[in-house]
């Protein structure tokens, strides 16, 4: 099953609970909520509804960062940047009950933090996006290639997701390189009708 995964974004008229809603609409049943500059209070009370909206819909609710917060909301995970806490610290603070990712630019990455106990990798750029700052370099088609043959060479057995800068064009080409899942955020909210775009997502995501 190829996976489709929400990062929580915002625009002129949608917050960041605002998108959560429209994914789940949508259909998508795994949502991130990143809020990197809110306040802790901030962050505390978006992630409290956007909990509540996952469980309605039935989704994994994943929490950007903040690693105390997952274990006081007893969210499903979290997922961690390549600056925030050390995935063997998180671990040891949550224990085995909740999902760990880590994000990756490099197959380097990959293996640190396969070490490392995740349970999945957001990998990428695909291509330049707006919605993150300090960008890494982008990796594209054959960035993803090389990654994936080199991963199945070494035998690390995780699930890739891409994300940045990914459409609903590009999925047929993500999902013959190998990868396992694609994330995406911006793309939906640009949409005309954001709800119909995360149907449409998911829709060639399952193969329709």
């Amino acid at each position: 099953m190829f996976q489709v995964q929400f990062i929580s974004h915002f625009t002129n008229t949608v917050d960041y609970v605002a998108s959560v809603r429209i994914a789940l609409l949508g259909g998508c049943k795994w949502i991130q909520l990143r809020m990197k500059d809110a306040s802790p209070e901030e962050a505390r009370e978006a992630a409290i509804a956007a909990q509540n909206l996952c469980r309605t819909h039935g989704a994994t609710f994943i929490i950007d960062d903040r690693v105390e917060l997952v274990r006081e909301l007893k969210a499903d995970g979290v997922h961690l940047g390549k600056e925030d806490m050390p995935v063997e610290e998180a671990r040891a603070l949550l224990g085995k009950g909740f999902i760990i990712g880590g994000t990756a630019n490099t197959i380097a990455d990959i293996r640190r933090l396969y070490r490392a106990g995740v349970d999945y990798v957001g990998c990428g750029p695909f291509r330049y996006t707006t919605t993150k700052a300090r960008l890494a370099p982008i990796l594209g088609l054959e960035g993803y290639r090389s990654i994936i043959k080199t991963m199945r060479q070494e035998g690390i057995g995780i699930p890739v997701v891409g994300i940045g800068g990914v459409t609903a064009e590009d999925i047929p080409q993500l999902k013959d390189v190998g990868l396992d899942g694609i994330a995406l955020s911006g793309s939906i909210l640009r949409a005309p009708d954001p709800v119909a775009e995360m149907e449409r997502v998911i829709r060639i995501c399952n193969g329709n």
